[in-house]
């Protein structure tokens, strides 16, 4: 089995030590194979923030590490910087490239860049992409989960959120269901949930699900959720385990599990 364990919406410059702390025997404990950070990394985009979780990301010793941006990883206040070289300091922590991927006979994840400098929260995501994305998914194998990580989310549970989802969503769904995609993970809201998009566009031609993260450590919670953090379990058995922060324990606790094999 092949255990991803997704962390969004951290807000370094934000954070919480005791649960970063929590986080960290968690990860001792569960052994992920992959990390899966799916942006906003920081508050601001300051340097001292990306210190900070470049740091935690070395003390989670995960053999695998996919980082993609959010939006407040892009420098706010900063215009020149926002606009001739927005993933600078991002680059200087994670690497130059901002789209990357995890191949294992079990899994196939691939993190897509939504952010764009000339927009302040919104995502956006093109067909270039999109098609980029569909081919590699195409190439998998039977016996692989393809997982397209992305920050802003392609589904929503609330009225009041429709503002945030991803641009070209529904195009995006529907040509990566035809080229085999299973799951689309997001953050961006902070609200943990799994939806399944083969309900909310029933002629997508196989299941997927939408399958979003809280925010990790952050003080900014939403809703009354605590920090909250996934497990995707994909082997012969999959299934989407979400653990939140527990304050009274001081422990992140497995709170709900969807199952995704048929």
């Amino acid at each position: 089995m092949t255990v991803l364990l997704q962390v969004s919406d951290p807000h370094f410059g934000t954070e919480r030590p005791r649960v970063m702390q929590a986080l960290e025997r968690l990860v001792r404990l569960q052994r992920p194979d992959v990390l899966l950070m799916t942006g906003d990394i920081t508050q601001r985009a300051r340097r001292p923030e990306f210190s900070a979780a470049r740091a935690f990301v070395d003390r989670l010793a995960v053999p695998a590490t996919l980082v993609l941006p959010g939006n407040h990883d892009i420098p706010l206040f900063n215009l020149w910087a926002r606009v001739w070289d927005p993933y600078a300091r991002f680059r200087h922590v994670f690497g130059a490239t901002l789209e990357r991927e995890y191949d294992s006979p079990q899994a196939l994840v691939l993190t897509l860049n939504t952010t764009r400098w000339y927009r302040h929260t919104d995502g956006e995501i093109s067909e270039s992409q999109i098609e980029r994305v569909a081919r590699r998914l195409a190439s998998a194998t039977p016996a692989q989960c393809r997982v397209v990580a992305v920050h802003q989310p392609v589904a929503v549970t609330r009225e009041s959120d429709q503002v945030n989802l991803l641009r070209g969503h529904e195009r995006a769904v529907r040509r990566w269901a035809q080229a085999g995609a299973d799951l689309v993970v997001g953050g961006h809201i902070h609200l943990p949930f799994v939806v399944p998009l083969h309900e909310r566009w029933p002629d997508l031609p196989r299941r997927m699900w939408a399958v979003q993260a809280g925010t990790a450590l952050s003080t900014r919670v939403r809703a009354g959720i605590s920090n909250s953090v996934n497990l995707i379990r994909v082997g012969a058995d999959r299934h989407i385990e979400r653990w939140d922060y527990d304050e009274s324990t001081g422990e992140f606790t497995e709170v709900d599990a969807t199952p995704l094999n048929p």
